[in-house]
């Protein structure tokens, strides 16, 4: 429904395009550009905290200018309601692509370069996302991915906006450094876009089930790469989803790579799937012990949080806006160490294929 109020004298609300504990996103119309905008609008109410990561994420889109990023084009306070106006696209999240099947590798291979590409921009400029996921890329109508929802990004020398001892992310794509609370880098974000390009590829996440056993896994074992990609992506994504940040190339490599033009110089083992492995993670799980406190994203969906602004093609029903949710301080997982992480044992193999044929395509 539509609002016939004008915000700051200028935006005319329409319907909701998505919800979360810190702001609502709506469609609305600009009467002075004469154009279509999603107005991101923060609850009142919320604590000091949550004001500094809506404040946070106005000034680091507006720091930064990209074609795989949200642009931002205005800000302000209307009445005792803070609000952002950012570009809306029209289309869908990657999570809304990945829903319909495999990726096949061509396809996964130019996502990924692009998204790699926006990432570059955001570590040059010293950022770090935090929350590389499906429900975060945009799909437009131009082919371009577009990275949104900047809410948890911080400066990379930059102080922290929770205590030094918990964790902020969405649990199933963190890097281990995140859920070991160790220090955050740039590799996180690389991370967590090798556990989305393998999704693309398999068509699902690989640290699956409750927040914390997802969370956890990933101390004990890296991602399964499918054992059917071409040799260069494979040695790609292990390195990427490596569990010692030191190994991960930068965003940049990933870029060049992807694109077939970086240098062949990486060199990785892919790992293969450890049942046993996956065994001891559960049971790790479910023990008690004091370690470092885990924040992870509320999800609105099973899967994972509500999708950011995006408006669906044609006659379909827009999809969710990029929104910030309010985290939870959920019960901290051990502290493990990095033994018996790689396994050698016969994997089962994703759904992705070398031949760029793989299934699920639109």
């Amino acid at each position: 429904m539509s609002d016939t109020r004008l915000l700051a004298d200028r935006y005319r609300l329409g319907e909701v395009l998505g919800t979360g504990g810190m702001a609502e996103v709506r469609r609305a119309r600009d009467v002075v550009l004469a154009r279509d905008v999603a107005v991101k609008l923060f609850r009142r109410g919320r604590d000091a905290t949550d004001v500094r990561r809506f404040d946070n994420e106005i000034r680091t889109l507006a720091m930064l200018s990209h074609p795989g990023l949200v642009s931002v084009y205005d800000a302000g306070t209307s009445g005792e309601t803070p609000f952002m106006v950012l570009e809306l696209v029209d289309g869908r999240t990657l999570r809304d692509r990945v829903a319909q099947g495999p990726m096949d590798v061509g396809e996964v291979r130019r996502l990924g370069a692009a998204l790699a590409d926006a990432l570059a921009h955001v570590h040059d400029h010293g950022y770090i996302h935090r929350d590389v996921k499906p429900s975060n890329i945009l799909l437009g109508d131009d082919d371009v991915p577009r990275l949104a929802d900047f809410g948890l990004a911080r400066l990379a020398d930059g102080a922290r906006m929770t205590r030094a001892d918990q964790v902020v992310g969405t649990a199933a794509y963190l890097a281990p450094e995140q859920v070991r609370g160790g220090k955050i880098t740039s590799a996180v974000d690389v991370y967590a876009l090798g556990l989305v390009l393998l999704e693309c590829l398999t068509g699902h996440r690989e640290y699956e089930g409750a927040e914390i056993e997802a969370a956890v896994a990933r101390l004990h074992r890296p991602p399964v790469v499918p054992d059917d990609l071409p040799f260069d992506l494979a040695r790609l994504l292990a390195l990427m989803t490596s569990l010692s940040a030191g190994r991960r190339p930068t965003a940049r490599e990933c870029a060049d790579t992807l694109r077939g033009s970086g240098p062949p110089t990486l060199v990785a083992p892919v790992p293969r799937r450890s049942h046993g492995l996956l065994a001891a993670a559960s049971v790790v799980v479910l023990a008690a012990a004091v370690g470092t406190g885990l924040v992870v994203q509320h999800r609105a969906a099973p899967a994972e949080s509500a999708p950011p602004v995006t408006t669906p093609p044609a006659a379909t029903q827009p999809a969710p806006a990029p929104v910030v949710e309010q985290p939870a301080v959920v019960p901290p997982p051990p502290v493990q160490g990095d033994k018996g992480n790689v396994s050698s044992g016969k994997g089962k193999s994703g759904k992705g294929n070398g031949n760029g044929k793989g299934k699920g395509r639109p």
